[in-house]
């Protein structure tokens, strides 16, 4: 089993160190595992739920040791990143060049709409807010810095009907996915736990079902992740978010050049 999306106490919202992590891991049989912790942003801008801008030698370091410490296993470092034009050059210069991370995860758990941001995670269930949220994504997309797109149906979350506005959304998503050729996140701590309640009765929030089976219409690859926020959870909803993708016939990327 592979897993790119791992998190770690720095990020204020998780716990266990990398080691923690890796030994989790290697108990569960994953071969290759990748951190993508919340970035640090130069600005400081929602630091109570991400790394300081201090912890990314810390961070580094530790990957750098369970990478010598464990030969056996393809250990990454990534980050997860919400993308804005400010850091733009931010992302590409320091963290992928002189931190030299392997990759970066797109996670849009913030969007901007009347002149602020709002977080994904409290969003009305409102089609403007719907589609300030898709319109964003896609221009974190096209930034080319990513090497896939965390949990694409987060507005799932807060949005609990799938109905045209819904399904407009998720088709620009996915037309965008394809034109870019990046990779969709099957999340593993959405399939897990994370479930809302809606007008025809609970429902998963993400992965949203209808999503995925139209991601099946469009020439599209997807990733299974666990978005793991403490190391008995690395592989939470791996098997089952395999299991998810092959029912719906969707196409499995391959990171080759990360060693995955």
């Amino acid at each position: 089993m592979k897993n790119y999306h791992t998190h770690t106490f720095r990020c204020k919202h998780a716990i266990g160190d990398v080691a923690d992590y890796v030994e989790a891991a290697a108990a569960r049989g994953i071969s290759v595992l990748g951190f993508a912790d919340h970035t640090p942003l130069p600005d400081g801008r929602w630091s109570s739920i991400r790394m300081a801008v201090e912890d990314l030698p810390g961070y580094v370091g530790a990957i750098e040791q369970a990478k010598k410490d464990n030969p056996q296993m393809t250990i990454l470092k990534g980050m997860e990143c919400e993308w804005a034009a400010e850091y733009h050059s931010f992302f590409r210069d320091v963290l992928l060049g002189e931190f030299g991370l392997d990759y970066l995860v797109l996670g849009c758990h913030q969007f901007p709409i009347n002149g602020g941001w709002q977080s994904s995670h409290t969003a009305p269930n409102d089609a403007a807010y719907l589609a300030a949220y898709t319109k964003h994504l896609i221009a974190s997309m096209q930034s080319g810095l990513f090497a896939f797109v965390a949990h694409p149906d987060l507005f799932g979350l807060t949005y609990l009907e799938w109905d045209e506005e819904a399904e407009a959304a998720a088709r620009d998503i996915l037309s965008a996915a394809e034109e870019l050729n990046l990779p969709l996140e099957i999340n593993g701590l959405g399939l897990s736990h994370r479930v809302v309640q809606t007008s025809l009765g609970p429902r998963t929030a993400y992965p949203w079902l209808p999503f995925w089976e139209l991601a099946a219409e469009f020439d599209v690859q997807v990733v299974v992740n666990s978005d793991a926020h403490q190391p008995q959870g690395v592989a939470q909803g791996l098997r089952e978010g395999l299991m998810f993708a092959r029912k719906l016939g969707l196409t499995l990327a391959e990171f080759d050049h990360l060693g995955g």
